[in-house]
């Protein structure tokens, strides 16, 4: 096959967004979903899934070596490669006792943390170098829709999945329902591998950038300097680690929480059931909250609703107390709770977005903003460590309490925060 220097945008920029999506989705929640059906702690599942978060942490520095180094065409087929592997790598671990696959499936799944952030890095680099800026514009929204779709995907389809063949082919036997998945999930990546192998594009421009990798870790040192001699930093980095604490926590929990048997204040929910509430009703909401947060900043103003918005980020933990303090619940009360809170969670992350373009708003924006990026996984990875213990330690109910008090310090951060007044009106 001859290599075409254009593609029609439909033939690869759907796969290569719902690509995008789905290991992220797994390593950071179904592994979560996994992990306690196989009886691991809470301790341990907070822990050192939390601890993925890391390569998105580091992802600004890691950026400018798929510059340097072959094309992004290549890096983004690699990775589609080495995710392949390592989901094969996770089914594998569980065909060990259940005493000995917890750390092998870690590492493995730790590798597809790296992978996946390098191919978010190549994959969004290749889209701007594919496309011209007409068509760049046009298809911000589809790639979005993929996305959201490998989401679903994810916390729906496959978690729902695992539930299923659990309970009807493996009589209660959840370690080969999930190795089935993660085989399942393998093959789809070695689909995309080949697909896109011979799908993508080799636009003209895709080449080694020595020069333009050398200039980006020049750019970043020189925007990581202008980014800390702003006024004020303190204050902004301050916001950008704690404005989302209480979710930083509650996320870590809400799957264990809405799986754990009544008896231990949990929603006793099966797989099927939260693959429903939380992986389809509650992401939809998700989705549906950040786009109308979007709408309503670009009308009035970050500085008119940056405290609605974190109202509506936070106070729904209290429902999640009324849960555990109160069982048991029906599905449907379940779902209505989780539905309102993603709902508020996205509403509320859209004055966090906003903020970090605010705060970017210099001579070296994109630098700029990958340094927050770097900052908002690490304000999720560090209380996410601590999650899991602290519930072990206190029980749902009080965890719940306790989350919703670590809003003071979000409080302070939005009070102190340094914003002009009518930033992000449109």
């Amino acid at each position: 096959m001859s290599k075409k220097e254009h593609r029609h945008p439909w033939a690869w920029i759907p796969s290569l967004y719902f690509a995008e999506g789905i290991p992220y989705v797994i390593v950071m929640t179904v592994s979560v979903v996994m992990y306690k059906d196989l009886g691991i702690s809470n301790t341990d599942i907070a822990l050192y899934t939390s601890w993925l978060y890391l390569p998105w942490v580091i992802k600004p520095l890691w950026s400018p070596v798929v510059d340097i180094v072959k094309t992004k065409r290549l890096w983004t087929v690699a990775m589609q490669g080495m995710l392949a592997i390592g989901f094969i790598g996770v089914a594998f671990t569980l065909t060990l006792p259940i005493a000995d696959f917890f750390w092998p499936s870690i590492i493995f799944l730790g590798l597809m943390a790296i992978a996946s952030a390098t191919h978010d890095i190549a994959a969004d680099g290749f889209y701007l170098l594919a496309l011209d800026k007409e068509k760049q514009s046009f298809f911000v929204g589809i790639r979005s829709t993929f996305y959201r779709a490998a989401t679903l995907f994810g916390n729906g389809v496959l978690v729902f999945m695992a539930g299923y063949l659990t309970k009807e082919y493996f009589k209660g036997d959840a370690e080969p329902a999930w190795m089935v998945v993660f085989g399942i999930a393998a093959a789809l990546f070695a689909i995309f591998f080949v697909y896109h192998k011979f799908m993508l594009p080799y636009p003209a421009d895709d080449t080694p950038r020595a020069e333009e990798g050398k200039n980006k870790i020049k750019e970043f040192f020189l925007a990581f300097s202008e980014f800390f001699k702003q006024e004020k930093i303190g204050l902004i980095l301050f916001f950008l680690l704690v404005y989302r604490l209480p979710e930083a926590q509650l996320v870590k929990m809400v799957a264990p929480f809405l799986k754990d048997p009544v008896e231990k204040s949990g929603m006793g929910l099966t797989n099927e059931q939260f693959a429903i509430v939380y992986g389809t009703a509650g992401i939809i909401a998700l989705t549906v909250g950040g786009i109308l947060g979007g709408i309503a900043i670009s009308k009035h103003g970050l500085k008119k609703w940056i405290w609605p918005m974190l109202i509506a980020m936070h106070l729904p933990i209290v429902a999640f107390w009324y849960l555990a303090a109160t069982p048991p619940h029906a599905v449907f009360d379940i779902a209505v709770v989780v539905v309102i809170e993603q709902f508020g969670y996205g509403f509320g992350f859209a004055a966090y977005l906003v903020y970090m373009m605010y705060v970017s708003d210099n001579k070296y924006k994109t630098s700029s903003y990958a340094i927050c990026t770097g900052f908002m996984a690490l304000g999720m990875m560090i209380p996410g460590m601590w999650s899991g213990w602290l519930e072990e330690t206190v029980g749902y109910e009080n965890f719940f309490l306790i989350v919703l008090l670590t809003a003071i310090p979000s409080v302070f951060a939005v009070w102190l925060m340094p914003l002009d007044k009518d930033y992000g009106k449109k």
